[in-house]
Formats: structure tokens, sequence, C-alpha cells
């Protein structure tokens, strides 16, 4: 999958404010600091192996790094609330792209994120929120890793709450295709 295909999952947030005209207000941050930016979301021993990309102004990704271990780190958006840094596998990026694409992912083609810095908020019952709305159940996550692409009878085995317990396993968007298990890593 070419690196100019990849969208993060906080580019809803960039998106939104493109579809109503406003650009967030950010300052770039070089490539050095991006780079270390992104590696912060998995274990030193994937990261340093990893591809690092980053989105551009106009919304194709650009490899700040090529990697040799098959996972794709991205750097913190500086427009979302919190840190979001995060590095996928293959089977996990075809899973994102499937989620932002509108079309349903492959199952049983097993993937998995790190995001050791935490994740911006998000709704745990919308795949599409972009904001917090009564009824859409916004949860703030911490550090964590997630499984993607599972068997649904695997997600059957976890807490599906639409207010969960951010502390102990659960699964966020349960009962649509985007559904994945959140492990919380500290």
């Amino acid at each position: 999958m070419s690196t100019s295909t990849l969208i993060p999952r906080w580019l809803l947030v960039v998106m939104a404010f493109a579809a109503i005209g406003q650009a967030p207000a950010v300052m770039a941050a070089s490539d050095a600091q991006m780079i270390k930016s992104a590696m912060s979301a998995a274990p030193k021993k994937v990261a340093t192996k990893a591809s690092i990309v980053t989105m551009t102004a106009d919304g194709t990704m650009r490899t700040l790094r090529e990697g040799s271990n098959g996972f794709t780190c991205m750097p913190d958006n500086p427009a979302t609330p919190g840190p979001d840094p995060m590095c996928m596998d293959k089977a996990a990026m075809a899973w994102a792209m499937a989620w932002i694409g509108h079309t349903t992912p492959v199952v049983g083609q097993i993937g998995f994120m790190y995001m050791l810095e935490g994740g911006t908020d998000a709704s745990n019952t919308d795949p599409y929120a972009a904001k917090p709305e009564p009824g859409n159940h916004w949860v703030k996550t911490g550090g964590h890793v997630m499984i993607v692409g599972a068997e649904p009878a695997f997600y059957d085995m976890y807490p599906k709450d639409a207010t969960p317990d951010t502390s102990v396993p659960y699964v966020m968007w349960p009962g649509t295709p985007y559904q994945h298990l959140m492990i919380p890593v500290k």
C-alpha cells in the first residue's frame, strides 16, 4: 500500500475543519520532531525500524523515514486535543483505510496498533463522531494497544458497554464493522 493513501485517525478532525473552510491553526513541526513524536507511539524496538509518515497540507502522506519491519508510525496531530501518535502493522493499516473509506474491513485479517501516548478522545459508539454530543458516549483513553479485524466472536469475550471502564480491555464501536479491542497499557 502506498503511503500516499494512508490516512490516520486524526485526519477526520482535519477533514472536518476543511469541510467548513477552516484550517486548524497549528505550528509546523520539524521532520526530526515529527519522527520523535511518531516513535513515541510504539516500543522502541518497533518504532526504530518502522516507516514514519506524516500528512501534508493537501492531505497526502509524506514519508519521513523508510522502515523495514512492516509497521508505519505517524506523529501526534497538534490540531487534536490530546496526544495521538500511532503505529500500526499492515493489516491494521488496511482496517483503518476501510474505516476511513466507509467500507467493510476484511474480517479475520487481524491487525495490531500501538498508541502508547494515548489517543484523542472519541465516541465509543459512533465511528464517525467528530465531537462529544448527547448519546455518543465520548471516552478518554490513555496509552493503549488495539486489536482490529478479528472475527466477531472474538469481541464477545470483552465488555461492550457504551460507556466503558477504560482501565480494562473493552470493545470500542461495538456492533459496527469497525469494532476493535482497546487494551490499556498503564
